[in-house]
């Protein structure tokens, strides 16, 4: 089983795109920064072995998109909604991540994908220092699996795991990596990859800034 890699994405366009981080950046400088990692984002998908390729967007493509590529639209209300249908409109084995972890690598998004192989897991899950998850990977797509569970809080990974459990899915852990809200994660997501287009992105930012 080779998975599908999938990235659920918003087109980076000021005043919609990494609101908290305003202040200190402009509205200008914020979808700089969400365009630059979507960019790494999606150069490192690019460069991992997958059985499909997929941008789940809200928005319209734009030059930042790779060749190689299918684009689907997001649907639903909320993130958990949006996140459940992208697996169901997949509906094959995935890993999913979010735009926001430019610091990610095909070598560990290689071993992700490895781990949802293994035939002893059903799922597997990557935590985010502030509770959320950077990554969700599904054998099976149920969009139960994923509908009601309470996004963008403390709880978050938490609660998403307690549900795979509940329904009898054995969860294999993936490294913990500090996705991008504020400026205190940008500056730490650029110190992690200091050769990426997001760490230049943010220098040429924060001088301008200064």
């Amino acid at each position: 089983m080779t998975c599908a890699l999938l990235v659920i994405a918003k087109a980076p366009v000021a005043g919609r795109s990494k609101t908290r981080l305003t202040p200190p950046c402009t509205p200008d400088d914020a979808a700089l920064l969400a365009g630059a990692a979507l960019r790494d984002t999606l150069e490192a998908v690019a460069a991992t072995p997958a059985a499909r390729r997929v941008c789940v967007l809200d928005g319209e493509p734009g030059a930042w998109l790779p060749r190689g590529f299918d684009v689907i639209a997001q649907r639903g209300d909320g993130l958990d909604e949006r996140l459940a249908n992208a697996f169901a409109d997949v509906a094959e084995p995935a890993l999913l991540i979010g735009m926001d972890t430019p610091q990610v690598t095909p070598g560990l998004l290689r071993s992700a994908a490895r781990r949802l192989e293994d035939p002893d897991v059903d799922a597997v899950l990557g935590e985010a220092p502030d509770g959320g998850y950077w990554a969700l990977g599904l054998r099976d797509g149920d969009p139960a699996l994923l509908r009601g569970v309470p996004m963008s809080t403390a709880g978050t990974c938490a609660s998403q795991r307690a549900r795979l459990g509940a329904r009898g899915l054995r969860v294999g852990e993936l490294p913990v990596l500090r996705d991008v809200d504020d400026i205190a994660d940008a500056r730490a997501a650029a110190r992690q990859a200091p050769r990426g287009r997001f760490a230049r992105t943010l220098a040429t930012v924060e001088e301008r800034l200064a």
